[in-house]
């Protein structure tokens, strides 16, 4: 995963040069992963990766919901167990499909929190989230 990132900026950057643009300022990219995601920029000719607020290279791709907050990434993994209706993972496997895709459906019976029909048809997640529910898109 880091290396798909590092490969990616790389190429932006040297796609970039070979334009004759300058680039003015660094190149941020995102490995959006099904488990877990990575942050990195590219600077004066070099990829670094940015760690997350507890110095880890790699985040889950986890976001949980509770009565008074949002949590993001190792917290929300760590609660998935306490919390599993309100905690989304794999939603990467939900993204620019419809609710009523045939993979949808399976993925639907194995997922712990709610898939739900957004107004467009699209699959959506919907948590409960201050004393609400809420609909998000992936």
């Amino acid at each position: 995963m880091i290396r798909l990132l590092v490969v990616a900026l790389s190429l932006a950057c040297f796609v970039a040069a070979e334009d004759d643009n300058k680039i003015e300022g660094p190149v941020v990219g995102i490995d959006l992963g099904t488990t877990y995601s990575v942050v990195g920029h590219y600077e004066h000719g070099a990829v670094e990766i940015i760690p997350n607020e507890l110095g880890n290279r790699i985040t889950p791709s986890v976001v949980g919901f509770s009565e008074t907050e949002r949590i993001i990434g190792d917290g929300a993994k760590n609660q998935i167990s306490q919390n599993p209706e309100n905690t989304i993972y794999a939603v990467k496997r939900l993204i620019g499909r419809k609710y009523t895709d045939k993979s949808v459906q399976q993925d639907k019976k194995l997922l712990a929190y709610k898939v739900v029909k957004d107004g467009k048809g699209a699959a959506s997640v919907e948590v409960a989230y201050k004393g609400e529910n809420k609909v998000f898109s992936p």
